[in-house]
């Protein structure tokens, strides 16, 4: 995970180290004291002081002072990433072309440049419980698939709980699992025994259907082999009942 580190870095050092490392999709960081500047909508300067340098892999870049989460300087998405060698001291610049913005970080006295690499995006969970996600999907079932009809919820079989049990438009029977975070081995491996087990009781053709809002590239591989199929849901529809007013709303 760590592509390099360095303390008390010299300039040439430091130079040498961003050039490798700024767009190589890795995170780098610097620790020291740097003067902060930024030129665009506005125009500000953060006296010469001890920051942290954030330069995430896809190039955003904050500056952290030492007190409260909010950055004393940010750009959320940059063009244009670079660093130079000006009057014997290494500067950083990022640059945004729409709105033309630039964030400049003169080193002055760098204490640690450091590098990491990130072998794997995590992703996220849907809020609420899987019993809510499935209260949710079973109401609208459209976002999951056009013309899906839910017959059961969370339909007791020899191997388990099946969340959704549904037919869809040709008129084929549709097995759902359901899963708030990433999706794993695991879960396409629940999904199968499902199929199987309801193509077996019912003698029809069973589709097999995973809902989540990723899934692992592995996992992805050995249910597209199995000849199941995932539906990402990065987001629940809201439900009538969940935009009612509360007295506080008034």
């Amino acid at each position: 995970m760590i592509a390099g580190l360095i303390h008390q870095p010299t300039c040439s050092d430091l130079l040498s180290f961003f050039v490798g490392h700024l767009h190589s999709g890795r995170l780098v960081q610097l620790v020291g004291e740097c003067e902060i500047s930024y030129a665009g909508r506005a125009a500000s300067y953060a006296e010469a002081g001890n920051y942290l340098v954030i330069v995430k892999p896809d190039g955003s870049i904050q500056v952290q002072g030492a007190k409260g989460v909010k950055p004393v300087n940010w750009q959320p998405k940059t063009d244009h990433i670079s660093a130079s060698l000006e009057a014997g001291m290494v500067v950083l610049t990022a640059e945004r072309n729409s709105p033309p913005e630039v964030v400049r970080v003169v080193c002055l006295d760098p204490h640690l440049v450091f590098a990491a690499e990130f072998s794997q995006e995590y992703g996220f969970v849907l809020s609420g419980s899987e019993a809510e996600m499935r209260k949710t999907l079973r109401k609208k079932p459209d976002c999951m698939e056009p013309g899906l009809c839910i017959l059961e919820e969370e339909l007791l079989t020899d191997a388990g709980g099946v969340d959704l049990f549904a037919r869809d438009s040709e008129g084929r029977l549709v097995v759902i699992e359901l899963k708030r975070a990433r999706a794993t081995h695991e879960a396409v491996f629940q999904l199968d025994r499902y199929v199987k087990l309801t193509r077996e009781q019912t003698g029809q053709q069973v589709r097999g259907l995973l809902v989540a809002p990723s899934i692992t590239f592995p996992a992805l591989e050995r249910l597209q082999a199995l000849g199941l199929e995932f539906c990402e849901m990065t987001a629940l529809p809201v439900l009538e009942e969940d935009m009612q007013l509360s007295l506080f709303d008034f």
